[in-house]
């Protein structure tokens, strides 16, 4: 991941992780998911969700306000 993102939400459960991008995306926070999951097994490993470096805070709050 290149400099100035930062990983805000991780989860095995790809669908959790695509929520939380979703409501960050729509509170006009860009984001980035990666998946690291094994392609084969994908119950080992998470996708994570990236955020720039100055939207860390806003993008906790509204992660934390929606219990995610």
């Amino acid at each position: 991941m290149e400099r100035g993102w930062v990983n805000v939400y991780a989860s095995g459960q790809r669908h959790l992780v695509e929520i939380a991008k979703a409501l960050l995306e729509e509170n006009g926070i860009e984001c980035a998911m990666i998946d690291k999951r094994d392609s084969i097994y994908v119950t080992l490993g998470e996708a994570e969700l990236f955020v720039k470096d100055r939207d860390v805070m806003k993008a906790k709050f509204i992660l934390d306000k929606n219990k995610l």
